[in-house]
């Protein structure tokens, strides 16, 4: 599926329960492809398809030109009128914005629990899925007299060349979007998407990924017994996440808690509530 998102120049969709490893997705492809930095944008109720291409900080530009030309007209060895200041420097690409640079290589854009957005959002995102490419109309206005614009991104530090207030990507970038699940998108932006939905680890898959994490002798050491009860409890309790059996295994290994007993594993589903909070372990 990541290799057809790759091929196919399309966003691939990853749904399934809190905890599946939907966003680790996005961050292990990047790393086995060395593509770089992923690219992270959160979504809420309140976000808004301009907040990740860019934002504009308009109140901030006026603000720092009437300084200037205040700073001006106190100095009679200065011009009265000073010089504009650079419209690149309060323009900052948003993560979408940022991925859809003409980078060589595909860049790694995390779109992390799309299912909270507005309605709209999920529409407004396949005019960019199409043309790969957006428009920034304070810097269209200027391009005849700033043909090329400097503005930040959103990698830390990094800067980006904007031609003719127009941002085209080279290399399409791979979007990993995620969702819970918990509302249903419209059929014509699930056409556009390639659709992947994360499977339930199995006791072998938790096995590896204790083994990768702890290592392999405590992973054969408290593994077995604890991946078991884990999966119990998943089955009684609705689901639990992978990071909730990561933690129980540190508090195991901590040292701070005391030996492989009763009370041991008291203290171990204390991690293990549900995930719709309700049900046991949510009190003191």
């Amino acid at each position: 599926m990541v290799n057809a998102a790759l091929l196919l120049r399309r966003p691939l969709l990853v749904s399934g329960r809190p905890g599946t490893g939907k966003s680790s997705l996005a961050y292990r492809i990047s790393r086995e492809l060395r593509l770089g930095r992923v690219l992270r944008w959160h979504i809420t109720s309140r976000t808004t398809l301009q907040r990740g291409l860019y934002d504009y900080d308009a109140i901030g530009r006026v603000q720092d030109t009437a300084a200037a030309r205040a700073a001006r007209d106190g100095d009679p060895s200065e011009a009265s009128d000073p010089a504009p200041l650079g419209i690149g420097e309060y323009i900052q690409l948003g993560p979408l914005g940022t991925a859809l640079l003409p980078f060589a290589e595909p860049r790694v854009l995390l779109i992390d629990e799309l299912d909270k957005s507005d309605l709209d959002l999920a529409n407004d995102l396949l005019s960019i899925f199409e043309e790969g490419s957006f428009a920034i109309p304070e810097l269209l206005r200027a391009r005849r007299r700033h043909p090329v614009v400097r503005v930040l991104t959103s990698d830390p530090g990094g800067e980006a060349e904007v031609r003719d207030g127009t941002v085209t990507c080279h290399a399409f970038p791979l979007i990993v979007m995620t969702s819970n699940s918990e509302r249903e998108f419209p059929p014509a932006f699930l056409r556009r998407c390639l659709l992947l939905d994360m499977p339930e680890p199995g006791q072998d898959d938790l096995a590896d990924m204790l083994t990768a994490h702890f290592g392999e002798e405590t992973a054969r050491q408290w593994g077995g017994d604890l991946i078991a009860r884990f999966l119990e409890r998943s089955r009684e309790r609705g689901g639990l996440s992978k990071d909730q059996l990561l933690n129980s295994l540190y508090l195991a290994t901590s040292g701070g808690i005391g030996g492989q007993d009763g009370s041991l594993y008291e203290i171990v589903e204390a991690v293990w509530h549900r995930l719709n909070g309700s049900g046991p372990g949510t009190k003191f």
